[in-house]
């Protein structure tokens, strides 16, 4: 059996190696290969997720060019969005400014440097206590990257981290909980007994940083581009899994520009989520209840007993399918499940319709448990889901999409 199984994966990388070796990528078969799982090995789910998520275009001669200039779109944002104001370094072309002749601390003007600068740092405090706990089951994102941002970084300058920024605010982190979950917690129970409280780390040597912090950067910048949305809590949820599979390629030469290639990566799939996280389109067409209510649609369609017990017990798709439908499934799963899983959204046509078939198919999967249980234990289960195959879920997704 595991020579049966070494030679189908054998067989798969070789399928997604002559389709991502084309001149122009055949989008349907990449896809079609990927709602599958797309294997890790040789860069090839990294790559993927690229031009699944519309980073890379399908002509493959287009790619360094595309690179190179995203890439460097994004230094200029680290320049321009998380220096201090009044820190400049003539090496950088820039000479220093004495912010105190026309701008100070206590400028109120709305144009003030000084007055965004304290507003960001409301912002950055959330972003910071969230990209702390970020998956505290795993010790990845606490350990420091192989590529720290050189621009930040560098001893010669002083130019301040956003987490030294953090620790000097004396801000209150209540003025600034944008927690878009209402009634239903942003973190499964499984996930945030590691992270009830904020966790202390060793602090890293000089010229070092942690891949949360690029993870906490990439944040920040995202919600300084983008004022009407901002940061809402959950995001970190998002970027977390893109991050971690692109920061972890094997090819050094791709991993060393994790952290642009990510901003880019997840403002792509935040641009087809981002009305999830808008509350006032939560009762539009497009909103997140129009789609939480169509997984209790779909679950009437496929299995009424279940549907009619989960209403009989007053159970809301408000509960529990907020937080799967919102983080696309990111906090009821360990990490390489969720990219697993991903690998299946990200492939969707329809760009995540098959998100509500996984988690109706979530439902069935446990419906024995379901329709013996009573409010309480049904809630805690919804909201804390079992431990299972997600290639069962997926699985069973893939028979209601078939119409079985």
């Amino acid at each position: 059996m595991d020579a049966e199984y070494r030679v189908l994966c054998g067989y798969r990388i070789a399928e997604f190696k002559t389709v991502l070796a084309e001149p122009k990528i055949n989008l349907a078969k990449l896809r079609e290969l990927s709602f599958s799982g797309i294997p890790c090995e040789d860069g090839l789910r990294c790559l993927s997720w690229k031009v699944l998520l519309n980073y890379l275009p399908m002509e493959q001669a287009l790619w360094p060019s595309i690179m190179k200039k995203q890439r460097d779109l994004y230094s200029q944002f680290l320049k321009e969005m998380i220096i201090q104001p009044g820190i400049a370094k003539a090496n950088l072309g820039v000479s220093r400014e004495d912010v105190t002749l026309e701008d100070h601390p206590l400028n109120p003007s709305p144009d003030s440097r000084w007055n965004t600068y304290f507003k960001d740092n409301e912002v950055l405090l959330q972003i910071d206590k969230d990209a702390r706990r970020l998956y505290p089951d795993m010790v990845f994102f606490q350990r420091p990257t192989e590529y720290p941002c050189r621009l930040i970084m560098d001893p010669q300058n002083d130019f301040e981290t956003l987490r030294k920024r953090v620790e000097q605010t004396t801000l209150k982190s209540q003025i600034v909980a944008r927690n878009r979950m209402g009634v239903t917690n942003v973190s499964s129970p499984l996930k945030s007994a590691a992270s009830n409280s904020l966790m202390e780390y060793e602090p890293l040597p000089n010229g070092s940083e942690a891949h949360w912090e690029v993870v906490e950067r990439i944040l920040f910048i995202f919600a300084k581009l983008n004022p009407g949305i901002a940061y809402v809590q959950g995001m970190n949820e998002i970027v977390g899994p893109i991050y971690h599979t692109f920061a972890t390629d094997p090819n050094c030469e791709w991993k060393e520009h994790a952290e642009a290639d990510t901003f880019f990566c997840f403002t792509n799939l935040m641009a087809e989520i981002r009305d999830n996280f808008i509350k006032s389109l939560d009762d539009s067409q497009c909103g997140i209840t129009s789609r939480m209510e169509s997984v209790y649609s779909t679950l009437k369609e496929k299995d009424v007993e279940l549907y009619l017990k989960l209403q009989e017990q007053n159970i809301r798709p408000q509960f529990f399918a907020f937080r799967w439908l919102m983080l696309l499934l990111s906090q009821e799963f360990v990490l390489p499940d969720v990219i697993q899983i991903w690998d299946s959204l990200f492939a969707d046509e329809n760009r995540f319709d098959f998100l509500l078939l996984v988690s109706c198919a979530m439902l069935i999967l446990i419906r024995d448990q379901l329709l013996e249980g009573d409010f309480t234990l049904n809630m805690r289960l919804l909201q804390d889901y079992p431990p299972i195959d997600v290639s069962q879920i997926l699985k069973k997704a893939k028979a209601l999409q078939n119409g079985k």
